[in-house]
């Protein structure tokens, strides 16, 4: 159990210290506030795929290989509809205000990508298909965000798009590997080593921009509004337990519940951020639930991990 604790601890602790050079950079002047979104450009468009790519590419086709993806997959689907239906209700009268729809989006979806990967690499180094589940719930969050997280933001349904939903990088980088997986394929040698490279750039590169996010904001914005830590109790703490509770009595396989556990107890999802910045509305409560959920997940993510002895 302490060894569970201390990897858990030591990754998430690594990835905080990725965003310290990134703060340093703006509060140096070296990187103006207006160039972030090139950064994020490329984590969205270039590295988020190829980790996705990678991610599922790495596990020999199976029809039990399907069934688990899809078990994940409709997991992830439902935990992040649970966490919003319920935060909908309970704060039903106040969606008028942008900033409690920010709060909506922000207890359900999870960065089960940037920071979920390397955190199931170190918990799990000799189960690779945890990494494959990441993939699913990555697949999950873009298609709940372009369709009910749009509209929950913008209360207009021109920024619903199907066209979006099956044509984001995610879904794309998904469609992609699939007969690589189905065929067993495998990219020429010079490519294959580009794609993984830019695949073990995502995390560093969101911890980067989260630094970058944190040097242009109000500190006291992020960590001295108390409805806020409320927010990343829901999302990381309360919601990870109800997905635990479920998982127990579920039957699968002990190290896919695992893995499953620990992708819901990830932090508020990057893309509640850059879904308010694409839509005009809520940015700066976005950018300080993504900056406080991160920084708080040094403690959150260690002390739900001792919960994975339940499962073996």
């Amino acid at each position: 159990m302490l060894e569970t604790f201390l990897a858990a601890l030591g990754v998430v602790f690594t990835m905080l210290v990725y965003s310290v050079p990134g703060f340093a950079l703006v509060k140096c002047k070296l990187v103006k506030e207006e160039s972030i979104s090139a950064f994020a450009k490329l984590l969205m468009f270039i590295c988020s795929p190829c980790l996705v790519f990678t991610s599922i590419t790495k596990n020999e086709f199976s029809r039990e290989l399907l069934t688990q993806l899809l078990i994940a997959l409709i997991f992830a689907t439902f935990s992040f509809l649970f966490g919003l239906i319920l935060f909908y209700l309970v704060f039903k009268r106040k969606s008028g205000d942008v900033k409690y729809r920010i709060y909506n989006l922000a207890t359900s979806l999870g960065n089960c990508a940037f920071m979920g990967v390397p955190v199931l690499e170190a918990l799990f180094p000799d189960y690779p298909l945890a990494v494959a589940f990441s993939a699913m719930f990555s697949l999950a969050l873009n298609i709940i965000g372009w369709s009910v997280g749009s509209y929950i933001i913008s209360r207009d349904k021109k920024y619903m798009s199907v066209k979006k939903i099956i044509l984001n990088p995610a879904t794309i980088a998904l469609f992609i590997s699939i007969p690589f997986i189905v065929l067993g394929l495998s990219l020429p040698s010079t490519i294959g080593t580009v794609v993984t490279l830019f695949s073990k750039m995502t995390t560093p590169l969101c911890m980067l921009i989260m630094g970058m996010r944190l040097a242009c904001s109000s500190l006291k914005g992020v960590f001295l509004n108390p409805f806020q830590y409320l927010i990343i109790a829901i999302k990381q703490v309360f919601l990870p337990l109800v997905a635990f509770l479920i998982l127990l009595v579920l039957p699968l396989d002990p190290q896919m519940k695992a893995s499953i556990y620990i992708l819901c107890a990830c932090p508020v999802a990057s893309v509640v951020l850059n879904f308010s910045e694409m839509i005009g509305k809520g940015q700066k409560h976005a950018a300080y639930l993504v900056l406080l959920g991160t920084s708080l997940s040094i403690i959150t993510i260690p002390i739900m991990s001792l919960l994975l002895v339940f499962f073996n």
